[in-house]
């Protein structure tokens, strides 16, 4: 991914925002210069178009996708895919408690029947968990194998 691109996405954790308007990520990312603006205008349709932002309510807002926010998480995020009453998912949350603490990484729990897309990927195979945006384990995780994953990160 661009740069742009990486700015665009990261910009909404920076400013703890669901949504950014045109406005502002011109003002954050591309300044008054025609060429700079029109590049934040391409790369924002882009990002539209692999799924990585989607248009928000009022014309000129964006949203960034779930998808957008895995492209943009850390080496040391780590995202839980979870569910009401998952035992499962209670278990892997336990199990990787020690190597979060250990790398003091952060974690970020996602139920996944508040998003039909999410629900519609993930339904038969929570938890399922990231480090940053790579797919690291589903179903169980083992923790020996999180703790190495995670130092590598």
């Amino acid at each position: 991914m661009n740069p742009i691109g990486k700015r665009i996405l990261a910009l909404f954790d920076e400013l703890e925002r669901d949504s950014l308007d045109l406005h502002t990520l011109l003002e954050f990312i591309g300044g008054n210069p025609p060429a700079e603006r029109e590049a934040v205008f391409d790369v924002v349709t882009q990002l539209i178009r692999k799924g990585l932002l989607k248009p928000g309510e009022g014309g000129d807002f964006y949203q960034r996708t779930e998808d957008g926010r895995l492209a943009a998480a850390g080496p040391r995020d780590v995202t839980l895919y979870t569910r009401a009453n998952c035992h499962l998912c209670d278990e892997a949350k336990a199990a990787m408690a020690p190597a979060l603490r250990e790398f003091s990484a952060k974690l970020r729990e996602v139920d996944i029947d508040s998003d039909e897309t999410l629900r519609a990927r993930y339904t038969n195979d929570v938890p399922v968990i990231f480090i940053g945006p790579r797919k690291v384990a589903k179903h169980k995780l083992d923790p020996a194998d999180f703790r190495r994953q995670l130092e590598r990160s």
